[in-house]
C-alpha cells in the first residue's frame, strides 16, 4: 500500500516550497503535481522538473512503465472524461458523503494510484509527495482502495495568496511560451475560503489532515519538517537535515512533474517569507480579500491589520 502525503491548499501558499524540501529527505520521493500529470507532461511532453522533456526522464519512464507498460497504455482522453465527471469543486459536498457515482470515482483514483505505487517501488521511497493542492482530488483519493492517505493542509494569509495570484509568471517548461493562470483578487478571495473549507471537511471525514501554515513553516523550517516527517511516520536523524540551514536550503535534482517554476531550482534556495503584499496590495484590494476571508483568517489565527502583519515578519 502506497502511503501518500499529499500538500493541499490554494495555489501560491507554498506548497511547492514545502515540496521540495520534503523531497529532500531520505525515504521521500516528491512527484510535483500529479493532476497535471495526464496532459501536461503524457500527452504535452513537457519539462520535468530534471530539465528533460517527460518522455525523455529515465525516472519518469520506468515509472509508467511499471504503472501502466508504458504512458502510451494511458488513455488519457479516460482520465480527463473521469476528472470532468467527478473531481470538481462543486463535487465535494457528494463526495464527502459518498452519494458520487463511486465506481468512477475509484477508476478515477485508480490511476493515481498506480502512479504512486510505481514511483515508491521505482525510487525505493516509503512515502511519496503530491503536490496537487486540489481540494475535490484529495476527496476523491479518500475512496481509493490501495492508499494511506496523509494530507497536509498548507494555508498562506489570504491577502498574500490574493496578491501572488495578481503577478506575471511565466512557466519554464513551455520554454516561456505561455504563463501561470492570474486571478483577481476577488475571485482568489473565494477560492480561498472554498479550498481551505473543503480541507477541513476532509478531516472531518476521518482523513488524518495536518495543518500548516506558510509564515509558520518559514519561521523554523528545521522543526516544521521534523513534526511533517513524524505525521508521514518517518524519523529523522541529525544527518538527514543537514541540507537544511535556517536561512536556506541546499537543493538537489528533482523529478517534480508539473508545478511552480521553484521545482527547476538546484543548488542553494533562500527561506525568507514573502509578504510583499503587506506594500503591494492596494488598500481596496487588501479590504476585499480581508472581508471575504476574515472568518476563516481570524479562525487561523492571522491578524486582520496588516500593521500587525508587518511587525511579526
Amino acid at each position: 500500500m502506497a502511503r501518500v502525503l499529499y500538500l493541499g491548499g490554494l495555489g501560491r501558499s507554498g506548497t511547492t516550497l514545502v515540496e521540495r524540501l520534503l523531497g529532500e529527505l531520505p525515504s521521500v520521493c516528491a512527484l510535483g503535481e500529479l493532476v497535471h500529470l495526464w496532459q501536461r507532461d503524457v500527452r504535452d511532453d513537457e519539462r520535468c522538473g530534471c530539465g528533460a522533456r517527460f518522455s525523455g526522464c529515465s525516472f519518469w519512464k520506468r515509472v509508467g512503465e511499471r504503472a501502466f507498460g508504458g504512458w502510451g497504455n494511458v488513455d488519457v482522453d479516460r482520465v480527463h472524461a473521469l476528472r470532468d465527471a467527478v473531481e470538481r469543486t462543486r463535487h465535494i459536498p457528494r463526495l464527502a458523503a459518498g452519494q458520487m457515482p463511486m465506481t468512477e470515482v475509484r477508476e478515477y483514483a485508480s490511476y493515481y494510484a498506480r502512479v504512486y505505487a510505481a514511483a515508491a517501488e521505482i525510487s525505493g521511497a516509503r512515502v511519496v509527495v503530491d503536490s496537487s493542492k486540489h481540494s475535490a482530488l484529495a476527496h476523491v483519493l479518500r475512496w481509493a482502495d490501495d492508499l494511506d492517505l496523509r494530507v497536509v493542509h498548507v494555508v498562506r494569509d489570504a491577502r498574500g495568496v490574493a496578491y501572488s495570484w495578481t503577478k506575471t509568471v511565466s512557466r519554464p517548461e513551455t520554454d516561456g511560451t505561455e504563463e501561470m493562470t492570474r486571478y483577481s483578487p476577488g475571485r482568489s478571495a473565494l477560492l480561498w475560503n472554498a479550498h481551505n473549507a473543503a480541507f477541513g471537511l476532509l478531516a472531518r471525514r476521518g482523513v488524518a489532515v495536518r495543518r500548516i501554515q506558510y509564515e509558520e513553516f518559514l519561521t523554523d523550517p528545521r522543526a516544521a519538517l521534523i513534526r511533517l516527517a513524524d505525521f508521514a511516520g518517518l524519523t529523522l536523524t541529525p544527518a538527514d537535515l543537514a541540507f537544511l540551514r535556517p536561512e536556506y536550503a541546499d537543493l538537489s535534482v528533482g523529478h517534480s512533474a508539473a508545478g511552480n517554476p521553484m521545482r527547476f531550482t538546484v543548488g542553494r534556495l533562500q527561506l525568507r517569507r514573502d509578504d510583499a503584499w503587506v506594500r503591494a496590495l492596494p488598500p481596496a484590494q487588501r479590504r476585499l480579500v480581508g472581508a471575504v476571508c476574515g472568518p476563516m483568517l481570524r479562525a487561523y489565527g492571522y491578524p486582520l491589520n496588516p500593521a500587525e502583519v508587518s511587525q511579526e515578519a
